[in-house]
């Protein structure tokens, strides 16, 4: 690259700041239309926490589902999106619905043409099947297997041999063996090809795409500031790397995609109440995006948002990183609170909401510390469940009886008594009286009483308090993923898109997927307006 202006060691179109899903399809759009895009990560490796992903995509109104004679488009998705999101937001975050509903099934096209990587319908329901515009199913896909191609991509826990899709029929949670067995024929020429789904296929995909367009990524580059022009203007970054600071110009613009900022401990303990257990996300995410943006005059909000789901301690590459997992939906186990009382239905599809809620009295959390308890013969149904818990002592309190395990928990010993014998009273006759977890109002028939299964000793406790998959606060931004400066412009040549920004759908999901889909798609818009705009 030649030598730019004013100390800029390079020039470039367009810097995208992140290697995820957002910043890939962004970089991805604006190299395919023409422009010389430098993606800048921070890390050694790409992908971040989407490639550790399962790779699920909100897209509604998408081609797949026409296909399979599914109707479906904005109006009735953003119809969907009006009813569920939280009561105020559409004032603010209507514009942003909007965008995303059009652009989403644009985006997928985009991708399918411009890559390697092909997508799947899956079965996943709207989890608010009552809500007007609600689908059955239509709007969830993930990416069929793929060659990885070399490329060096942040790895999951569990290498994706098997597709969203697979997992979701063969339950190798419960049943690694028989899954493994079903699909050996399909896996062993995955294994000689080099081939995987999920949130590898999504990143590999995205970064070949990319890479075939003329685009670069360059890791181990931490872009640490943003330069301006003396109109205001984002015309660059500055970057630190293991041989020393480096600036680079950025013609068209900077689109910040580098995560959340739940791995900056003193930002996330402004925002969050209560314990937090374990950050699951990408190492890199320290909110880098959020530090930048704000240092430059942009307004901050959704800070309080994120993706919270449970997830179990686990080393990867001889670190720690944990794993995200749903092991409180086993039958046999129920969600209690510091005054050993359940308080959710363990089922709910947005559980992370009720756990970050706080007292509006005194802003402390209102259910934290909460607990797991189940048993050791529901432990025993879950051989992965029992691997990460062997290679993570401690994290699991054992006793012999609701008075032990209490004693062990610190929560009130006749309370928790009570509530497990009432839950095992419900069990027995197939009825939850307090929350209704028996019903399933996307099963055939409406009921599935394999929900509920008794609780008997020896009991077993594990921590269930926040863990963070992603914040989802940081620069606001337009409808055309402008970052906005405190005063409601837009920032010249600053874009933001994923996690890292402000995000319009917040901690409330409005279904499987509504994490990468937007995040994509918001890198999608970037990406357009970036094209649109004169140089």
């Amino acid at each position: 690259m030649p030598a730019g202006r004013a100390g800029f060691s390079a020039e470039y179109d367009v810097i995208v700041v992140g290697s995820g899903g957002a910043g890939l399809t962004a970089a991805l759009a604006c190299a395919a239309g023409g422009l010389s895009v430098l993606v800048a990560e921070r890390m050694d490796r790409i992908g971040g926490t989407t490639a550790m992903s399962g790779g699920g995509i909100w897209i509604p109104g998408n081609h797949l589902a026409r296909a399979a004679g599914i109707a479906d488009d904005a109006e009735t998705a953003l119809r969907y999106i009006r009813a569920v999101s939280p009561a105020g937001w559409e004032a603010e975050e209507g514009p942003l619905w909007e965008a995303f509903a059009r652009e989403a099934p644009r985006c997928l096209s985009f991708v399918e043409q411009a890559t390697p990587l092909r997508f799947a319908l899956s079965d996943d329901a709207d989890p608010y099947p009552e809500a007007p515009g609600a689908l059955a199913t239509g709007r969830m896909v993930s990416p069929r297997p793929i060659r990885r191609a070399g490329l060096r991509l942040q790895p999951p826990h569990v290498a994706h041999l098997l597709t969203y899709q697979e997992m979701r029929r063969h339950d190798p949670w419960h049943r690694p063996g028989r899954a493994a067995f079903s699909l050996a024929p399909r896996l062993a020429g995955r294994l000689l090809l080099g081939r995987r789904a999920q949130g590898t296929a999504l990143v590999a995909g995205l970064a070949r795409g990319l890479g075939a367009a003329g685009g670069r990524v360059a890791t181990g580059l931490r872009v640490v500031e943003l330069c301006r022009g003396g109109d205001g203007r984002v015309v660059g970054v500055s970057c630190a790397t293991a041989r020393g600071p480096l600036k680079l110009r950025a013609r068209r613009g900077v689109v910040l995609a580098s995560g959340g900022f739940e791995r900056d401990t003193a930002r996330r303990a402004r925002h969050f109440a209560g314990p937090v257990d374990l950050v699951a996300s990408a190492p890199g995410n320290t909110g880098d995006a959020a530090r930048m943006a704000e240092a430059v005059g942009a307004r901050l909000a959704r800070m309080d948002q994120a993706n919270i789901a449970p997830a179990l301690p686990a080393r990867l590459d001889g670190a720690p990183l944990p794993v995200g997992t749903f092991h409180h939906r086993e039958p046999g186990a129920i969600l209690v609170d510091r005054g050993g009382r359940r308080f959710v239905n363990e089922y709910l599809f947005n559980l992370g909401e009720v756990l970050a809620e706080r007292d509006p009295a005194t802003g402390a959390s209102r259910h934290l510390p909460a607990w797991m308890v189940t048993d050791r013969a529901t432990l025993r149904t879950a051989p992965l469940l029992r691997r990460f818990l062997a290679r993570a002592p401690g994290w699991a309190r054992e006793a012999g009886s609701p008075a032990g395990l209490a004693a062990a928990i610190d929560v009130p010993p006749a309370a928790l008594a009570e509530t497990l014998l009432r839950f095992n009273a419900d069990a027995a006759a197939g009825e939850d009286r307090d929350f209704g977890r028996h019903l399933d109002p996307l099963a055939p028939g409406g009921r599935r009483p394999e929900r509920l299964r008794p609780i008997a000793p020896p009991l077993v406790a594990l921590p269930f308090n926040l863990c963070l998959l992603s914040t989802k606060g940081g620069p606001r931004i337009d409808a055309h993923a402008r970052v906005l400066d405190r005063a409601g412009a837009p920032i010249p040549g600053l874009y933001c898109a994923g996690v890292a920004m402000a995000n319009p759908f917040g901690t409330r999901a409005v279904g499987s997927g509504t994490t990468l889909g937007p995040n994509m798609t918001w890198g999608y818009i970037a990406a357009l307006r970036i094209l649109g705009d004169e140089a």
